[in-house]
């Protein structure tokens, strides 16, 4: 009976120092400090979508449809091909 009740506190004084170690580790944690603040991030990641979305909208219609790259920015092609989509 004896060796359980040292064995029991020897435990429960590794568990206590453990916990203080613990606390002790959070406390001195740094305070990471981003490079690219998370705002900026998300205004990056949209000007990238719109800009992937203009290049691949100019290589669609200028290379692969054979038409000029810069006409894809005119509402006439615009209207021409969603007159052409509606008439199905």
């Amino acid at each position: 009976m004896a060796l359980n009740e040292t064995s029991r506190e020897a435990f429960k004084a590794e568990n206590k120092q453990n916990k203080e170690k613990e606390q002790s580790e959070k406390k001195s944690k740094r305070i990471r400090i981003r490079l690219i603040p998370i705002w900026l991030r998300l205004i990056i990641v949209l000007l990238l979508i719109f800009f992937s979305t203009a290049i691949g909208a100019m290589v669609g219609y200028g290379v692969i449809g054979s038409g000029n790259i810069f006409d894809v920015f005119k509402p006439s092609t615009w209207t021409y091909i969603i007159d052409l989509v509606q008439r199905k």
